[in-house]
């Protein structure tokens, strides 16, 4: 290449004193000098070029290699891991919509880990076995991981957020826009001490109105769904998919306040989110099998994702695992039920508040103390 080059140059050389011939002879000479040096210049510059040319593409070389060792060593790393028995609780509800898409992939021998799944009705059926070493991983709601923590003295840590708030108010009466629209009315709610009765009375509190509102506390959420369908111009607060399914049999009932918006608009920037779920591991599993810890964790995010952006599919793993009874319900209900993964400082910072105005309201709704630093597993 390099020669070719320096004979083609040569060539234009000779080519040009031809052409000039019909000059003075001193004319010619100093042409012919000045061309010959010309030609001489370009064919070094042409043999510089090729020897840059020819280092940069050994260079490239390396560093192709290099991206290429790195990525075999990478796969060699992902080849190594050995799949680890993880035990895995979870309510039926929203907190387990996100992990519809894993449990598809475990079925399917396509996981990581070699994970069996448990689900309950009741976060108080998941405990015990969590206390025994019977489940590894159990995703419950955020107050309960903390009653968790302080009844095994600081046996557990929280690893993710897995569901925001799921709490609306739902009625027939459109007036109601506003915390304060609720000044002289009758609101029904779950049990009196749970999770939506302490977030109920903070907004209430925060925004002035605590002392004006009464609330009539039911058993279950489909006694307050029943509430509504007989009076349509009731105020209820249910969570999520209790909202999809009462406003799909009553048409006049809609969301008229989101309770997790009007959290954040009291908190403010920066402030703490309204948390429904998360997710905890006991910590004699996360010191001997960390590695797997992180994987689910990966995983879990991934399924995740899944779950938001396919919400068709994931609905009919949904409804599959019995957490919906139809894939079309829970396919509306899916975009209003918060599905998140949060993990790190930001599930730290999300987390430690929320569970400060539970306690602020009840010290023992959160076990009768906040949870140390060493709660929340930020790796």
């Amino acid at each position: 290449m390099k020669k070719k080059a320096v004979t083609v140059m040569m060539g234009l050389a000779l080519l040009a004193l031809t052409l000039i011939g019909c000059g003075a002879d001193g004319t010619q000479s100093e042409t012919a000098a000045a061309v010959g040096e010309t030609a001489d210049t370009q064919a070094a510059e042409t043999e510089q070029t090729a020897d840059e040319e020819q280092e940069a593409g050994t260079d490239a070389a390396a560093q192709t290699g290099e991206t290429e060792a790195a990525a075999e060593k990478e796969a060699a790393k992902t080849d190594d891991y050995e799949a680890v028995d993880v035990k895995i609780g979870s309510l039926k509800g929203p907190t387990s919509m996100g992990l519809v898409y894993l449990m598809d992939q475990a079925d399917k021998k396509e996981a990581a880990n070699n994970y069996e799944f448990q689900m309950a009705a009741a976060a108080d059926e998941l405990l015990p076995s969590m206390i025994s070493g019977d489940l590894d991983i159990v995703l419950v709601p955020a107050n309960v991981a903390s009653v968790l923590y302080n009844k095994t003295e600081g046996g557990v840590s929280v690893i993710d957020i897995n569901t925001l708030g799921v709490l609306y108010m739902v009625s027939g009466d459109d007036t109601v826009q506003s915390m304060e629209d609720l000044k002289g009315r009758t609101v029904y709610l779950t049990g009196k001490g749970t999770t939506p009765d302490y977030v109920l009375q903070y907004l209430l509190r925060e925004n002035g109105v605590a002392g004006d509102v009464t609330l009539e506390y039911k058993s279950e959420a489909t006694e307050v769904a029943a509430v509504l369908a007989q009076t349509p111009d009731a105020i209820g607060v249910l969570p999520q998919p209790f909202v999809t399914a009462a406003c799909a049999q009553n048409e006049s009932l809609s969301v008229v306040l989101d309770l997790t918006e009007e959290w954040a608009k009291v908190q403010g920037e920066g402030g703490s989110s309204l948390v429904t779920g998360v997710t905890v591991v006991r910590n004699d599993f996360l010191a001997e099998h960390k590695a797997a810890v992180d994987k689910f964790l990966e995983e879990h995010a991934a399924s995740t994702d899944f779950a938001n952006e396919n919400v068709e599919e994931a609905a009919e793993l949904v409804a599959a695992a019995g957490i919906v009874e139809k894939a079309p319900v829970a396919a509306k209900a899916m975009p209003q039920c918060n599905i998140t993964y949060i993990d790190g400082e930001d599930m730290k910072t999300a987390l430690a508040g929320y569970l400060e105005v539970l306690f602020e309201q009840d010290a023992s709704s959160v076990g009768g103390k906040l949870p140390a630093d060493d709660f929340y597993y930020v790796n």
